[in-house]
């Protein structure tokens, strides 16, 4: 069944795939890059650059290694050959008419973005792979469970593919793949600091975090734990959504808020196992509200744009969630954990068109039955939330 998952983002590969003569996918490990690479061309031929013999003759003969697997194909994990890059700018240059011919994928954010702007500026189309939406998980399982055991089991492609334990999957994936990553981005001499450092940051998810308060708590300076956050973001761990500030001078707020890329991850970190136990923890609002940010993160990089989401936050304390571009302005968002709809929800919604003079809809996410339409706001279930969306823009 997982082979039959189109994902959302797989008409942008199709497009920049006949605009540029490379294609990069990056994302985090496990987001499905290299399904989605080999269902969009299938076609291509394939080489893994974890595979050592692969990798070994990359890296001692590049020349040899072009010249044996011949464009157009797909190479996997790419960060792990950053040599490869100036060779292919010299193949791609050769062919300067030609499209379509290398697509790259990799696993480290900054790192691999900033090898790839270096060798292929003006040669390759970017891309960012997350794990599923909650709209594709829906579309390639049925029915979505409850919400707890949505946030238990978060998005991985793979959890839902093979029916891992979440709590299992997690744990693996902590052990597996972000330790290696880490070692690989930086070496991190302090492990046990920097796994606490991470556990400190679950227990934050969806709050603006204060590293000098966090490094009086661990007894780690303030310098390393910004060199350690780089890292979780690298490793596309972390995601900090900026406050929105345009306009509005010193009134605002000016830290960013701090969300995991799944609430599967954090469940893990925090020691949650169960959807029992997830419904009675205190950071159940946090963690929906993480589910949603990050679905909208997604909604964005699906369409090939970069996010520019924001929160916004005044010295008044009245805040909006999330703002979401649209052409001619923001959708300002809520997001709330509840069941039941309250009109204070839109409370902040309504400050915000009020302060900023926006002529745009609000949007009220939460988890209840009742979804209607008002002149200034749109209230939906989170599960139907781009459908609205996509009405609003329109």
């Amino acid at each position: 069944m997982s082979e039959m998952i189109h994902r959302r983002i797989e008409p942008e590969v199709l497009r920049c795939e006949e605009e540029y003569p490379v294609l990069t996918i990056i994302g985090p490990r496990q987001s499905g890059k290299t399904t989605l690479a080999r269902m969009a061309f299938p076609q291509h031929a394939y080489v893994n650059l974890e595979h050592p013999e692969q990798r070994q003759l990359a890296v001692a003969d590049p020349r040899t290694f072009l010249a044996r697997y011949r464009a157009p194909v797909i190479l996997d994990e790419i960060q792990n050959v950053p040599e490869l890059l100036s060779w292919i700018q010299v193949a791609v240059d050769a062919r300067p008419t030609d499209k379509g011919l290398y697509v790259l994928t990799g696993s480290h954010q900054m790192k691999l973005r900033e090898e790839v702007s270096q060798s292929l500026a003006g040669r390759t189309a970017l891309l960012t792979l997350l794990p599923f939406t909650i709209e594709e998980r829906e579309s390639g399982y049925g029915r979505l469970p409850e919400r707890e055991d949505l946030m238990l089991s978060g998005l991985l492609p793979r959890i839902h593919q093979e029916q891992i334990r979440p709590y299992r999957a997690w744990q693996d994936y902590y052990r597996t793949y972000v330790e290696r990553d880490v070692r690989q981005l930086r070496n991190i001499g302090n492990q046990a600091g920097f796994e606490q450092f991470v556990k400190m940051l679950a227990a934050r998810v969806g709050q603006e975090v204060n590293l000098h308060s966090i490094s009086n708590e661990l007894g780690v300076s303030s310098p390393t734990l910004r060199q350690w956050l780089s890292v979780l973001e690298s490793s596309f761990l972390v995601f900090r959504l900026p406050p929105f500030w345009q306009n509005f001078g010193k009134r605002i707020t000016k830290s960013p808020r701090l969300y995991f890329l799944d609430t599967g991850l954090v469940c893990y970190l925090l020691g949650i196992e169960t959807a029992a136990q997830l419904a009675r923890d205190p950071l159940l609002g946090n963690l929906f509200e993480n589910m949603v940010v990050m679905d909208f993160f997604k909604y964005r990089h699906n369409l090939g744009k970069t996010p520019d989401l924001y929160f916004f936050r005044d010295h008044n304390r009245s805040e909006v969630d999330l703002l979401v571009p649209v052409d001619g302005g923001e959708i300002p968002v809520e997001i709330k954990s509840s069941r039941t709809y309250h009109p204070s929800f839109a409370k902040g919604i309504a400050y915000y068109q009020r302060i900023s003079g926006t002529k745009k809809k609000g949007m009220v996410v939460y988890d209840g039955e009742l979804e209607f339409e008002a002149d200034d706001m749109v209230t939906t279930n989170f599960r139907n939330m781009f459908a609205r969306l996509e009405q609003m823009a329109l």
